[in-house]
């Protein structure tokens, strides 16, 4: 498990959303919308070198790297993130605890949006941290480019004839 540290006064708010669940239990004050989201991508473009883009300018990723790929990352206290779309490349962070997040998943992100879960109300996918954690897992076993096309018949996912695979189809396996 790779973690990073916080920047000081982002671990100041989690540190503050702590002391708020201890001295009332029965609430939560979990940080959200777009704290979170800038939040994610400061402590992602300090730990991990790149360069955010400004608001809204390149819908869907919120920075480069150093390679020139357009990233899009997300952060979360939970056990889930969501996503409106596909991404080059996908940075998912999950805070531990006021001064550290891990992260959970670097990586292509269409292999992430083809196994997220149907499309909510919102137009987002939901995928939890355990199948994100099992795809990076299935990845650092195997080369990085990762190039999918989905089966709609079998739903399983399989390699485009053209890419070189990263997991095999007997590797894959769809949880619900």
């Amino acid at each position: 498990m790779k973690t990073i540290r916080l920047p000081e006064a982002v671990a100041k708010i989690y540190e503050a959303v702590s002391d708020l669940e201890a001295r009332y239990p029965q609430r939560k004050f979990t940080p959200d919308g777009h704290l979170v989201g800038s939040i994610g991508e400061v402590i992602a473009a300090e730990a991990l070198g790149l360069k955010l883009y400004p608001t809204m300018v390149q819908p869907g990723h919120d920075a480069r790297d150093s390679e020139g790929n357009d990233v899009q990352i997300k952060l979360t206290a939970g056990k889930r993130v969501a996503m409106y779309a596909t991404c080059n490349r996908l940075v998912v962070l999950r805070v531990n605890s006021p001064q550290e997040a891990e992260i959970i998943y670097d990586g292509p992100g269409q292999p992430v949006w083809e196994q997220a879960g149907n499309p909510a109300k919102t137009g987002q996918r939901v995928i939890s941290l355990h199948k994100l954690r099992k795809i990076a897992a299935m990845a650092a076993e195997r080369d990085d480019k990762w190039m999918w096309r989905k089966d709609d018949v079998e739903r399983q996912f399989i390699p485009d004839p053209d890419a070189k695979p990263i997991i095999a189809p007997e590797d894959v396996e769809l949880a619900k």
